[in-house]
């Protein structure tokens, strides 16, 4: 669509896919002089057009780029719906003085259930099992082993508000030992072990991803973490796909290294149809969809559009990330 010159009011764009419907957006943002959120999708031929007009930006999962940027001069801010800023282009921001903001303590909740609920999926072989009975399957029970929960080693990789909140949680299971990876931990909160990567791989029997994908955490797990992981083991993530090596987690999971594993997220999405570890009956899969309630999406959908509305005002976010004073 081409857009129409003598549009009043300030230009908001949501950048890709997004939720039903923008009237929260909408609402906070009316007194600062926005009349309408537009949702665009970066294949739209008026994408640059909205571009060019936008004073912020607000997104999901959809790469904000340089290329972007460049074609944005009247742009202040880049809201991010979520916490994780690996699909934002960073650098250009802060060169260009566009304010970067996400929502931290968004769905720690729903995430840290989330883990659990792909754990206890993955443990109990739900899945399989209700595809098995379905199939006229009964009494199948030692067909496979299944160990239980309770009193095992539990390892965390990274420690936010997330995984303090499934630590919280697995405490109902008695863990025996709580290990924690976390190189940016200032401290060491009681009742948990702050350890190396390789000791928690080897030590823990379950495994949950919270780290942030960066640089330094891709393909975080890998061949040689794998490789130190009991055949007992089971690793969730609901972080980020890129934290584990896909290809090295798909050949462990084949040879019986690991017990099994629990992901909403993947290194590409949506994955492919013939993603090899949909061919394995010990994986369970979501849709990165750990973060989703319908509370989840309003708090996002508000504190997003909050921050937009501080930059509108003449203020700076509350969780602006790429400081350049």
């Amino acid at each position: 669509m081409t857009l129409d010159s003598n549009t009043r009011g300030r230009h908001v764009i949501v950048v890709g896919h997004g939720y039903h419907d923008y009237a929260v957006e909408t609402a906070i943002l009316r007194p600062y002089g926005v009349e309408q959120i537009h949702a665009v999708d970066p294949a739209d031929p008026a994408f640059g057009e909205h571009l060019a007009r936008a004073e912020a930006i607000l997104v999901r999962d959809t790469p904000i780029t340089a290329a972007h940027l460049a074609a944005a001069p009247k742009l202040r801010i880049i809201a991010r719906y979520g916490i994780g800023l690996d699909n934002i282009d960073l650098a250009a921001a802060t060169a260009r003085h566009v304010f970067v903001a996400n929502t931290p303590g968004y769905g720690v909740d729903e995430v840290s259930t989330h883990a659990l609920a792909l754990l206890l999926a993955v443990a109990r072989r739900v899945v399989s099992r209700d595809k098995a009975v379905r199939r006229g399957a009964w009494g199948i029970a030692q067909a496979e082993p299944i160990y239980p929960i309770s009193g095992r080693t539990l390892g965390v990789v990274g420690y936010g508000q997330i995984a303090r909140a499934l630590v919280r949680k697995m405490q109902a299971f008695s863990p025996r030992r709580t290990l924690v990876y976390d190189p940016y931990l200032p401290d060491t909160p009681a009742g948990i072990e702050h350890v190396d990567l390789a000791t928690l791989c080897r030590e823990a029997e379950i495994i949950s991803l919270h780290a942030p994908l960066t640089p330094e955490t891709r393909h975080l797990i890998g061949h040689n973490e794998l490789a130190l992981m009991q055949p007992r083991t089971i690793l969730v993530n609901t972080g980020r796909g890129a934290l584990i090596d896909e290809a090295a987690l798909v050949e462990a999971l084949r040879a019986g290294r690991l017990y099994g594993a629990g992901l909403d997220v993947f290194a590409t999405e949506p994955p492919p149809q013939d993603h090899p570890l949909f061919s394995l009956s010990n994986v369970v899969v979501t849709d990165h969809t750990a973060w989703y309630s319908e509370a989840s999406v309003r708090e996002l959908q508000e504190r997003a559009s909050q921050e937009v509305a501080r930059v509108l005002a003449g203020g700076v976010p509350q969780a602006w990330v790429n400081r350049w004073e």
